[in-house]
């Protein structure tokens, strides 16, 4: 009950945040025209602080989840489906219809991809956390899903640089 009211704070918090965020947009247009890069910044730190927000109670969550068997593997297999996410956002952002627009579905796959690099530290300390060989298992398949994704990322990221 403890964890699910921590993620319902941290999601109260990270609205907020964002509301604030916009509000700023909203007081302040000329100057997020003018120093768009820095505000695009801002936003990129936002994000990131966001993610690291969500790894408080998810760190509680793997606590909980490796006292016992059938909910570390529960945990696991939760993790391990959210894994394949990441393949599937830079799939998705290869579409020209969908990464080079302002959609919504562009957007999130953008900010799954950002994300990347904390969610694999998160599956890793999973990995590290769980008791349960068959939980430690589906933890490093889901590590390995994450960090191919993220290697084939940053490769296809540097193919397309040499190419333009």
């Amino acid at each position: 009950m403890w964890l699910w009211a921590g993620y319902g704070v941290m999601l109260a918090i990270s609205v907020l945040l964002v509301g604030c965020r916009y509000l700023q947009y909203a007081w302040h247009p000329q100057d997020a025209n003018q120093y768009s890069g820095m505000w695009a910044g801002g936003d990129m730190i936002l994000g990131v602080f966001i993610f690291c927000l969500f790894l408080v109670p998810t760190f509680f969550l793997v606590l909980v989840a490796r006292k016992s068997e059938p909910l570390s593997i529960n945990y696991a297999k939760v993790l391990l489906v959210f894994s394949f996410t990441s393949p599937l956002s830079i799939g998705l952002l290869a579409i020209p219809s969908i990464g080079q627009s302002n959609s919504l579905l562009g957007f999130g796959c953008m900010w799954r991809l950002l994300g990347a690099p904390f969610v694999l530290a998160g599956m890793t300390g999973s990995r590290l956390l769980a008791r349960f060989p068959r939980a430690k298992r589906l933890c490093s398949y889901a590590a390995l899903i994450e960090g191919a994704a993220l290697i084939g990322m940053i490769v296809l990221l540097g193919v397309g640089t040499k190419r333009h």
